[in-house]
């Protein structure tokens, strides 16, 4: 529910605080006055373009506020704009963008003005009137078999377009199957490659070590075993004395069976070198052949396999490029087959629902004064799928007996759709469904109507005002009669400047107000007839 409204420096008002009451807020005002600007400031909270030209004259900036209560939570909006074009939005204190309060707002304020009556004449409008739950289920499955059947569409185009690419394709990707086959490769046989050739590149150097190293140990003149085989004698000799070298006797020994250990390992090393110039040439060449694979395929022989693997996941993907196409055709077929299907029951759900709800908005029409309206939903079968669908919606509207009935776009007058939008609410209010909001807005919904007519529409915006809180501007008594919260725009000039007020209105004020409307005085039968009116307003609210 909207509970305030503060303007400031917007057009014609310098500084108001609008406060508003539950159920039926009527505006009324000499033409001119500034209602509007009210609805306009409004607008600024909903997230609609408001420019800096509707800056008071004099002023820098302009703000409007609204503070709104949702489910015993406020909520403060405030929007401010200056000469310069900057652009503010908060919402409770912290700042949000433009998009996101057009998305909170959206959900808070319902406005029934002649442009947003034309939205009747869209097919998303008319589905959401006539889609109750089991067609919202029925819509359900067929959206999900339409984003399949286009998934799979799309994948087929994607398929057969890439035919005469894939062809061409397919004899790189073989020539590469073969450059790699042909090279017999095998895991990690970059890395031992590239150590036998490091071995055989030193091949002198490691000979000449492994003999000096042998050499030391026990083929010399004085080698290292032999020495130590003389310390272990000698020591024998001290010990049959004195077992203190016992010890270092027992070392000895031990260090004489490692050495004993090393040396064989070295010479037996030495036994099975083999540095054949020929095998180092055909290693390099072999490690040539790896490498000019590496710049094409990948830093390793690892990768190269790798890669080798997915050319010939491609090779055999292309190769059965026929076979997929047809399945993904025979997939497409029945897809459609399905959705057409879904298509034509949500259609025949849709015609139904489109009958009785066609019918009661033909009825509400006929009470708001429309009494030779003939008005109906009709329902065909596109020429193609969209996301709402396999049919097209229209409404078809005739106002006089004998005519025919037409597209609503090409006959309707702005009145006539004024009346046809708040029968459609009326519906929906009765009917407890819809995407209901929690403050309606009706500007100038009586134009163009009077006597019995303008009695049964605020009868109607009455009864809407019992669950939802209604803004209404209008110039008939019978309407403002209906208020539970009367509100007169007035404008004045002061100090040479024009400007607009908004005064809510005790009970007397009320009387008179409505008395000059529908009198044009405030004499005593007009002041009667005024209370009458509203004494009459009050049994109509009771009883809806």
């Amino acid at each position: 529910m909207l509970k305030t409204l503060t303007i400031e420096n917007f057009a014609l008002i310098e500084n108001i605080t609008v406060e508003f009451g539950a159920g039926l807020n009527i505006l009324t005002g000499e033409t001119g006055a500034g209602k509007s600007i009210l609805i306009e400031a409004l607008s600024a909270i909903l997230g609609n373009k408001i420019s800096a030209s509707k800056i008071r004259k004099g002023a820098d900036f302009l703000r409007v506020a609204a503070d709104f209560l949702i489910d015993g939570e406020n909520f403060t909006v405030e929007r401010k704009i200056s000469r310069a074009g900057k652009n503010s939005v908060t919402l409770n204190g912290k700042p949000v963008t433009l998009a996101k309060l057009k998305k909170f707002s959206a959900d808070l304020v319902d406005v029934h003005g002649q442009n947003q009556n034309l939205e009747l004449l869209r097919d998303e409008k008319i589905y959401s009137l006539i889609d109750d739950a089991k067609i919202l289920v029925e819509l359900r499955n067929f959206q999900e078999l339409y984003r399949k059947l286009n998934s799979k569409a799309r994948a087929l185009e994607k398929k057969i377009s890439a035919r005469t690419e894939n062809l061409e394709r397919l004899d790189f990707l073989r020539w590469q199957e073969q450059e790699i086959t042909s090279a017999a490769l095998k895991p990690n046989e970059d890395e031992q490659l590239d150590a036998e050739i490091k071995k055989l590149s030193h091949a002198e150097k490691i000979v000449e070590n492994v003999q000096t190293s042998a050499q030391i140990l026990n083929d010399g003149d004085f080698d290292i075993l032999t020495a130590l085989a003389k310390v272990e004698k000698n020591l024998d000799g001290i010990i049959r004395y004195d077992d203190k070298l016992n010890s270092a006797r027992k070392l000895l020994e031990d260090a004489e069976i490692y050495l004993r250990e090393a040396y064989e390992e070295i010479r037996d090393y030495g036994e099975t070198l083999d540095f054949s110039p020929e095998r180092l040439d055909e290693l390099h060449e072999r490690a040539d052949i790896i490498s000019k694979l590496k710049k094409k395929y990948g830093a390793t022989v690892n990768e190269i396999l790798q890669r080798l693997e997915k050319i010939r996941g491609d090779i055999s993907a292309i190769e059965n490029f026929d076979s997929d196409v047809e399945t993904l055709k025979a997939e497409v077929v029945a897809l459609e087959v399905q959705t057409k299907s879904c298509a034509e029951k949500l259609l025949t759900l849709r015609q139904a629902s489109a009958k009785i709800f066609s019918a009661k908005i033909e009825a509400e029409l006929r009470r708001l004064g429309m009494t030779r309206t003939q008005f109906e939903i009709v329902l065909e079968p596109a020429e193609k799928f969209s996301s709402n669908g396999g049919d097209k919606a229209e409404i078809f509207f005739c106002a006089n007996i004998g005519e025919e009935k037409l597209p609503l776009s090409k006959v309707v007058s702005g009145g006539e759709l004024s009346r046809i939008a708040l029968a459609t609410k009326i519906v929906l209010v009765a009917e407890k469904r819809g995407n209901f909001y929690q403050t309606m807005i009706f500007d100038e919904i009586d134009t163009g109507i009077g006597g019995v007519t303008a009695k049964t529409v605020a009868e109607c915006i009455a009864q809407i005002s019992q669950g939802w809180q209604v803004l209404c501007i209008t110039h008939l008594p019978q309407i403002a009669s209906m208020a539970q919260t009367h509100l007169q725009i007035t404008k004045s000039e002061i100090d040479g400047r024009t400007v607009t007020k908004v005064k809510r209105l005790d009970e007397e004020e009320r009387v008179k107000a409505i008395a000059r409307m529908a009198s044009g005085d405030e004499s005593t039968a007009a002041i009667k007839n005024a209370r009458e009116m509203i004494s009459s307003a009050k049994k109509i609210i009771l009883r809806s």
